[in-house]
């Protein structure tokens, strides 16, 4: 075997394939590195079965040099790889879309619940039916208008070839194809539609009625999520207050200026402050689960809401307060409709025991062949019937109904005349109640404003020496 010098740099290896990251020269029979990695050309030729290599060296440096070319490819290689993935992986990182949470108002939180609470949606629900009930009763005051088409086969008698063997059939081959106007009247069907009229007009208010609860029960976890958050905020404040003060009390003994009891004092003032920003978290958080029921289909706590919690608008006096609610009460509207409806349904009940007439105009052919005109003559005409239905005996299951009604209404009026004293006592108390939260948040305004000032001032006269830790922890205490 015939060996002859080469070089990295010689084209007869690898196809020409160039590996431009690192620059790399390295000679087999000096068995060094010089410069950076250049594998701009192939290492080895092989062609006609022949090996090149340095005719002054040997076979064990070619072997050598080629397995330390080897064994730097593959580190190089894999080190690139691994740098591509990291790459690759920042820049997907880089590239995702940032899941900023969604800021939501009351009003927002007000849809969101509507289109997700079931009580309401039942609500909803609800109404919807009973307008479906008022299309159908006022529905059953207009003529309706149907098309029969019939066919009757009858056995002939034997003697004439079209005439039946039943004396109540007409022909052996009848054909019936006519229109049917039909219209009952009768003092149910005008009693039903009131009824339903009034059972609409319960529907409405009971679904304002669940709107306003559900306005009640939305505003009641919205601010009480605003105000564990004010609430967990003013920890963190209390928090940072007591640790600086256990600073400054170390400081001071350091000195010797105080007393090791007042190290053990801060210390323990900082511990407990400590717990009461755990638990203000905890609320906090626990309030947001809350609230996050009530306004998204699928759980999600993504979310930040808008501190709105300011002083309400001037209260206006109760007489106005009264007179709004005596038009504008739902509760009181729907015992109101409760109660027509109640005194339709026992019409709808009497009407059982009433007659009640029907009239029908029909309009078409009715042969024994199926053809508008048969042997010259039309197959066509016209008929009417009046039907009078008078209700003799049905084992008193009329007036059974009648006594159901009129059962039915005087609940109505008992309840209608609840609601009402129950609408004074609660507006009332509501008011009373309002008149105190009012003035008690002013005063808790103004109490948190003097107690954090109280601090502040207690700090200072405690780091000049006037003051006694105790004093301090009750200021603490006062602000928290």
């Amino acid at each position: 075997m015939r060996f002859r010098r080469l070089c990295l740099s010689h084209p007869s290896f690898f196809g020409g394939a160039r590996i431009s990251f690192l620059q790399f020269r390295h000679c087999l029979n000096c068995r060094s590195l010089s410069g950076s990695l250049n594998l701009q050309k192939p290492i080895i030729g092989i062609s006609g079965g022949q090996i090149g290599m340095a005719a002054s060296g040997s076979f064990i440096t070619f072997a050598k040099g080629w397995i330390r070319i080897a064994i730097l490819l593959i580190i190089t290689s894999s080190a690139f790889g691994q740098a591509a993935r990291v790459f690759s992986l920042a820049q997907a990182s880089t590239q995702a879309p940032s899941n900023a949470p969604l800021t939501l108002t009351l009003q927002d939180a007000m849809q969101r619940a509507k289109a997700n609470n079931p009580q309401f949606q039942a609500a909803l629900t609800e109404l919807g039916l009973a307008q479906q009930d008022r299309v159908q009763g006022r529905a059953a005051l207009l003529p309706s208008v149907n098309y029969n088409m019939e066919y009757l086969y009858t056995q002939g008698n034997g003697a004439h070839s079209d005439a039946p063997i039943f004396i109540a059939n007409n022909a052996v081959h009848e054909y019936v194809a006519q229109g049917d106007v039909h219209q009952v009247l009768s003092p149910g069907t005008v009693a039903e539609y009131r009824r339903s009229g009034a059972a609409l007009a319960v529907a409405k208010a009971k679904s304002e009625i669940a709107a306003r609860g559900l306005l009640v029960t939305v505003v009641e976890a919205y601010y009480a999520h605003v105000v564990a958050q004010r609430k967990y905020a003013t920890a963190q404040l209390a928090a940072s207050e007591a640790q600086r003060f256990l600073e400054i009390s170390q400081k001071l003994e350091k000195g010797g200026e105080v007393a090791h009891s007042d190290v053990i004092k801060a210390q323990i003032q900082y511990n407990q402050q400590q717990r009461d920003l755990q638990e203000a978290q905890l609320e906090m958080n626990k309030s947001r689960l809350q609230l996050a029921v009530l306004l998204f289909p699928n759980f999600n706590e993504n979310f930040a809401v808008v501190d709105d919690l300011r002083l309400p608008a001037p209260l206006p006096t109760f007489e106005e307060v009264q007179a709004a609610a005596s038009k504008q009460n739902p509760d009181l509207r729907a015992a109101v409709a409760t109660l027509q409806e109640a005194n339709q349904a026992v019409v709808v009940a009497r009407s059982g025991l009433l007659p009640s007439i029907s009239v029908d105009y029909f309009y078409g052919m009715d042969a024994s062949r199926f053809a508008t005109r048969s042997d010259g003559l039309s197959n066509l005409g016209n008929s009417a019937s009046v039907t009078l239905q008078l209700p003799i005996w049905a084992w008193g299951a009329n007036r059974s109904k009648v006594r159901q009604a009129d059962l039915r209404r005087q609940q109505a009026r008992v309840e209608l005349s609840f609601a009402q004293r129950q609408l004074v006592a609660n507006l009332r108390s509501f008011y009373n109640e309002l008149q105190a939260a009012r003035s008690e948040l002013e005063l808790l305004s103004q109490s948190a404003e003097m107690a954090a000032e109280s601090l502040r001032l207690t700090t200072l006269r405690y780091q000049a020496g006037e003051a006694t830790v105790l004093e301090v922890v009750d200021a603490q205490s006062a602000s928290g």
